[in-house]
């Protein structure tokens, strides 16, 4: 099959063990990133089996026509960024595996580096250092605070047990169901979402973006943060009310905050209001970027591609789009 890959920015994919899996087909990877639609029909006319690196491009219905020899999207995790009944309509298979059995530490461990970067102010430190100055402020330490971990999915649980070990008091807010596993795990629940904001010393958000939780995060719930508070976003950056995070931070309620997500990626020329506020750390979107999670999530992608080649797909989203072969 014809396959190309999409947005490997870094070019780490052909360095991968599972890349091989690829062995037999016409395999083509892009290094950059196109946002022109009629670039990027051109691009892919002829693809056949399309990889998307999670939801780094969008494939929406006006891409998807214009794609006439395209069979196959694979990837892994959830799929906001692609129109589905499009590709069902064209008969193209959409194959991702959720994985909603297995934690992410990736994102987690990171999302734990931040908290520790931000708290003890180590790029700022970095930065004094490099330009002659020496310890320039206060950090924070992390024991006897509570952990605020909004959300108590595959991300949100391996998060609190980091807090537990470290000594934090671990409060937890989410859907009910969420709650009670987190009180059956030992957690302590908030009375209610203004208890939890009032409270969290580090408050980490880890759900998926959905319409019901699009907006979750407004300007009253991080107005009620303590001034010395640090918020932590690993997940998406629409779970924030527009414009609500840079303006709390300039009102100084939080007081701090450590963000790996954005609401246009990626950024380009440094142009977002964040990068420029000295009380934020950012990384440019690295949760889930370890090589050995893209190990983890290629091998499935591409074996998802063999399957399919081998007309039995697997982890198929939209079956009603297959036709077997005679």
């Amino acid at each position: 099959m014809r396959v190309s890959i999409l947005d490997d920015w870094s070019d780490t994919l052909r360095t991968l063990p599972c890349f091989s899996l690829l062995d037999g087909h016409e395999v083509t990877v892009f290094n950059d990133h196109l946002t022109d639609e009629a670039a990027l029909a051109r691009r892919l006319a002829e693809t056949e089996a399309l990889v998307l690196i999670r939801e780094r491009t969008p494939l929406r219905a006006s891409l998807i026509n214009r794609l006439p020899n395209l069979k196959l999207v694979s990837q892994r995790s959830v799929f906001p960024h692609i129109d589905v009944d499009a590709l069902t309509a064209r008969g193209v298979l959409l194959c991702s595996n959720l994985h909603s059995g297995s934690p992410s530490y990736a994102t987690a461990e990171l999302a734990w580096g931040l908290i520790i970067a931000a708290m003890r102010g180590i790029p700022q430190q970095m930065a004094a250092m490099k330009q002659g100055r020496w310890q320039v402020g206060l950090g924070s330490t992390l024991r006897g605070k509570t952990l605020g971990v909004f959300g108590y999915g595959r991300i949100g649980g391996e998060l609190a047990k980091y807090g537990r070990v470290f000594g934090m008091n671990v409060l937890i807010w989410a859907r009910e169901v969420s709650c009670e596993r987190a009180r059956a795990d030992g957690y302590e629940v908030a009375r209610d979402k203004a208890d939890f904001f009032c409270r969290s010393d580090v408050l980490s958000l880890h759900m998926r973006l959905v319409p019901a939780t699009r907006g979750i995060v407004d300007g009253e719930d991080l107005a009620r943060m303590k001034a010395d508070a640090l918020i932590v976003n690993t997940s998406r950056a629409g779970l924030v009310a527009p414009g609500a995070l840079a303006a709390a931070l300039e009102a100084g309620r939080p007081g701090r905050a450590a963000i790996d997500v954005f609401e246009v990626e990626p950024i380009e020329r440094g142009d977002h209001p964040l990068l420029h506020m000295n009380n934020v750390v950012c990384t440019p979107h690295i949760g889930y970027v370890t090589r050995e999670e893209f190990q983890l999530q290629f091998t499935d992608i591409f074996d998802q591609i063999n399957a399919f080649a081998a007309g039995a797909p697997v982890n198929v989203v939209n079956p009603q789009a297959f036709s077997p072969k005679a």
